[in-house]
This record gives structure tokens, C-alpha cells and sequence, in this order.
């Protein structure tokens, strides 16, 4: 039976990259995403038919949450593996943030991919299945006043937190974090900077799969990469 996936923000930048190359491998698919024009052109862009599905809405809103996956599984039956991958930043540092904006940015770079393990933990301890969490090098490594740093450094607590409490039922449990990659990620920060090197979201999403097909009994827990060139 073809594996299913679930990837948050997955309609463009990484998370989209990473649905193509699951398409392609064979996975059912479905991704979510705020923007659902963005949505509607990336299941256009896809081809994929009834392999894929897209669903609106915000990923830090737990019944929004609750009803993709319950319509996953309604549909396909399954459910393999997560990709908790919706994030943002904001420009600046945190003296110059809006505080709803930065409570935006709390709730879903951390607080979504928490509710997202809460909702899924059932149907893949059921599957034996896989958790991807997109950290960042960020998330490694403090800047001053980043907000955004300080909820990939959750997000990176999170990761470990969920493996101890899986990986005695089988599910594993995988931590991505890129350095600098040219999506639109950076657009609500002004753009990716010029002078810094940068990956493709397909390489972000070669490595992501390449965790996902690890044979059974193998998780590999932490995979950090940059471009050649990013020091910090």
C-alpha cells in the first residue's frame, strides 16, 4: 500500500519541494497551508491527481489540525509519516517586533508542530511511521535578539522530547535543520541576503526523504547542513 504523508506548509519553499519529491517516490500526500491560492497553484504545478491533497488553514489551530487528519485518514486510510515544516520570521530583531506578530510567530513555529505530534501520535505509533520536524541552524545557534532563533531552539527541544517518548513504540523521529536556503521563506524578511550562500529547497528536501527511507529499525535523529560557505 502506498505510504501517506502530511506535510504543514507545504505549498511552497521546502515543504512543497519535499511533497513533489514524495510524489514522485510514490507517497499519498496531503499539505497544508494559510494561503489557499498558493495551495490551488501548487496542486495545479503537481499533476498529481488523487495522490495529492491540499488543505486551508492555519497550522496552529489544533481543530484545523484535527480535521486534516482526520480527513487523511478518512480518505486514505493511513497514515506514514509527518512533516511539521509551517514557520516564519520577522524582520528586525525582537525590539522592533509587534507583540501579535510575535505571538503569531510563537504559536506556529512551536506551538503548531506540538499539536501536530499530539493529533498524529495515534496513527503512527499505529504505522510504525516517521516525524520530521524543520528546525534550523538557527535553532543551533543564538543571534542577537532573534526571536525567531529562540522558537527553533523549542522546536529543537521538542524534536529530542518527542523521540524519547516514541521510539520505544517504533516511530522515529528525524531533525532537519538548514542554514541559509533561497524560498520564500525570506520574503517577510526582505529577501535572501546577496552576499550569503544558499541551498535549493530541493536539497533541503533530498535530505528530509533521505531520512524518511532509513530501512526499519535505523532513526536518524539530527541532520544540520549548510551551504559551503555559511560560517554561522
Amino acid at each position: 500500500m502506498e505510504p501517506v504523508t502530511l506535510i504543514t506548509g507545504g505549498s511552497t519553499g521546502i515543504g512543497a519541494a519535499t511533497a513533489r519529491a514524495l510524489l514522485k517516490q510514490g507517497h499519498r500526500v496531503a499539505v497544508t497551508g494559510r494561503d489557499a491560492d498558493r495551495l490551488a497553484a501548487f496542486a495545479a504545478s503537481a499533476g498529481a491527481g488523487d495522490r495529492l491533497i491540499t488543505l486551508a488553514g492555519d497550522a496552529s489551530d489544533e481543530d484545523h489540525l484535527a480535521s486534516a487528519v482526520r480527513q487523511i485518514v478518512g480518505s486514505w486510510g493511513r497514515l506514514d509519516t509527518v512533516i511539521a515544516n509551517a514557520g516564519f520570521s520577522l524582520p528586525g530583531t525582537l525590539e522592533d517586533h509587534d507583540p501579535e506578530a510575535m505571538r503569531a510567530m510563537v504559536l506556529t513555529n512551536v506551538l503548531g508542530p506540538a499539536l501536530l505530534v499530539r493529533e498524529t501520535l495515534p496513527h503512527l505509533r499505529e504505522s510504525k511511521g516517521r516525524i520530521v520536524i524543520v528546525g534550523s541552524v538557527a535553532g543551533v545557534r543564538n543571534t542577537p535578539g532573534n526571536l525567531y532563533s529562540v522558537t527553533k531552539w523549542a522546536v529543537h527541544a521538542l524534536a529530542e522530547n518527542t523521540r524519547l517518548l516514541v521510539s520505544k513504540d517504533g516511530v522515529g523521529v528525524t531533525l532537519v535543520a538548514p542554514g541559509v536556503v533561497d524560498t520564500p521563506f525570506w520574503d517577510q524578511r526582505g529577501g535572501t541576503p546577496q552576499a550569503a550562500p544558499v541551498m535549493t529547497a530541493e536539497q533541503i528536501a533530498d535530505v528530509i526523504v533521505f531520512a524518511i527511507n532509513q530501512p526499519e529499525g535505523v532513526d536518524i535523529n539530527h541532520l544540520t547542513m549548510r551551504p559551503a560557505g555559511q560560517v554561522g
